[in-house]
């Protein structure tokens, strides 16, 4: 079918139901892959959908590099080996460490998108078994690869509705631990999956992750609950939008962005979400913009920006949308510029300029002002703070932050902005600090469980959420909830819930 409008609601239905559609005969009846993934000692498995793209990597060297059918392939239990560089590996590792398949690098093979092996498959066109390239042209619709939907059925348990070679498959993953792990070894656990003890509530649970990790992400509220699109992984750059609603601990999606969007920020002007400029994920900058209608569920077209803008902050103030700095088209160091979009006249013109360059900064709005919050000038990070007044058209400095970071998130909460993680220019943070406007003063407060780079920070109602981001090493699907009357910061749903902040 050519309707990308009827596929995209189907997979997005898919995408919300898989458990109950994976009950159905005629899921039953879909050809399906079996895998048994062995764990080195201390090791966890990736999130649901990362594995997934590293299972559809190794299946296509199978195919393409090793001359295996995927009929052959499903015909038994596939044994892979997860390492602890994060590596998938043909299961003869367990005898010797070689054939390494499925690095970080590697990425989902969409049909959008040329294949990164095409260029191999080239220099080896002659070789037998091997199809040749010119057969696996985006283009050519008999062989899509792409994931629909994936889900967590246990703690080492996965399940994936997936398209390999333009078939629809079934993918069931199950990951133990190998021979060559001991037994009486308690695995080692990551800081970002979460170390608290669990509440004494047993109703309790660590609140639902994203169905997609990102980083780069543009998150907003709206009619209390929680909108994260765009950003980008390992293996792409994104289009997918997903809400959070805190009430009931679930994420849904909505329509896609027109547009594969990373390095934005996303801003609510008239009930509207807006996201303007930032990264395709291909090193081109933006300067197209869209909005969401929630009326009617869909993304429309805004007036584009003067010049293409990434990294920059982006705020609505007193009905107006606010870009501020950003990269330079090189991305190498930042800029003054600041734009503002009046959506009666839909048209762009310039304001006054920043007092420092400045790209990757957090930006929001508090008491009819406007602040702009770290970020870097070239790369060296930065801990000052300018502060915006619509009346007089002008930016001041105000009290510096006791950490330089840029990449940081902001919220508003309780007439303070609470500003976390970000980068430092040698690691991601999950350290955590407060504005106090009247003071004109920034205090500590507690840190996230894990660092998060480039990640959402939100206030809705009560609570400050965290969510996507990057640690260090892993990019993010995970949220976090932090109550200003403890000073804590939690991955269970109890603390969401919470009325005594």
């Amino acid at each position: 079918m050519g309707d990308w409008r009827l596929l995209s609601k189907i997979d997005m239905y898919i995408q919300e139901h898989l458990l109950k559609i994976s009950e159905q005969d005629d899921f039953l009846k879909l050809p399906r892959l079996k895998l048994e993934i062995m764990l080195e000692e201390n090791v966890s498995l990736p999130n649901n959908g990362k594995l997934c793209s590293k299972v559809i990597s190794w299946v296509q060297r199978s195919i393409w590099e090793h001359g295996e059918s995927l009929e052959t392939l499903m015909d038994e239990v596939q044994t892979l080996y997860y390492s602890a560089d994060h590596k998938l590996l043909d299961g003869h590792v367990l005898d010797k460490h070689n054939d390494m398949f499925g690095g970080e690098e590697d990425g989902i093979q969409l049909v959008q998108k040329k294949s990164p092996r095409e260029s191999d498959m080239h220099m080896n066109n002659g070789s037998s078994g091997i199809p040749s390239p010119s057969s696996f042209s985006a283009a050519n619709p008999k062989h899509e690869w792409k994931i629909i939907a994936s889900e967590k059925k246990s703690s080492k348990a996965y399940l994936c509705l997936a398209v390999l070679n333009s078939t629809l498959s079934v993918i069931f993953l199950h990951g133990r631990n190998t021979p060559l792990s001991s037994p009486i070894n308690t695995p080692r656990l990551m800081k970002s999956l979460s170390l608290e003890i669990p509440p004494d509530d047993s109703n309790d649970k660590i609140m639902s992750p994203m169905h997609y990790a990102r980083s780069g992400l543009g998150t907003a509220e709206l009619n209390g609950k929680l909108f994260a699109a765009g950003g980008y992984n390992r293996e792409e750059c994104l289009r997918t939008v997903e809400c959070y609603d805190p009430e009931s601990d679930n994420w849904t999606f909505l329509p896609p962005m027109k547009t594969p969007r990373a390095r934005f920020q996303m801003a609510v002007l008239m009930d509207e979400l807006y996201v303007v400029g930032g990264s395709n994920g291909q090193s081109d900058d933006l300067s197209c913009g869209e909005k969401y209608d929630p009326k009617a569920s869909a993304w429309i077209p805004v007036p584009e920006l003067r010049t293409n803008r990434c990294n920059a902050g982006v705020c609505a103030l007193n009905g107006k949308l606010y870009i501020v700095g950003g990269s330079d088209p090189y991305g190498q160091k930042g800029l003054k510029n600041c734009d503002v979009f009046e959506p009666l006249t839909r048209s762009w013109t310039s304001c006054a300029p920043l007092n420092i360059r400045r790209h990757q900064s957090a930006v929001c709005e508090l008491d009819n002002h406007m602040y702009i919050i770290g970020g870097a000038e070239s790369w060296n990070c930065l801990n000052s703070v300018e502060r915006y007044s619509p009346e007089n058209d002008t930016w001041t400095l105000v009290a510096p932050m006791n950490v330089a970071r840029r990449g940081a998130g902001v919220a508003v909460y309780d007439g303070k902005l609470f500003v976390g993680g970000g980068f430092d220019g040698s690691r991601a943070l999950s350290c955590v600090e407060s504005y106090d406007p009247v003071k004109n003063e920034w205090k500590m407060v507690g840190s996230m469980n894990s660092p998060r780079s480039n990640a959402g920070l939100i206030a809705i109602g009560n609570n400050i959420f965290a969510v996507g981001g990057f640690d260090g090493n892993e990019f993010l699907n995970t949220i976090e909830v932090f109550n200003a009357s403890i000073n804590e910061w939690s991955t269970y749903t109890k603390m969401c819930r919470s009325k005594d902040m």
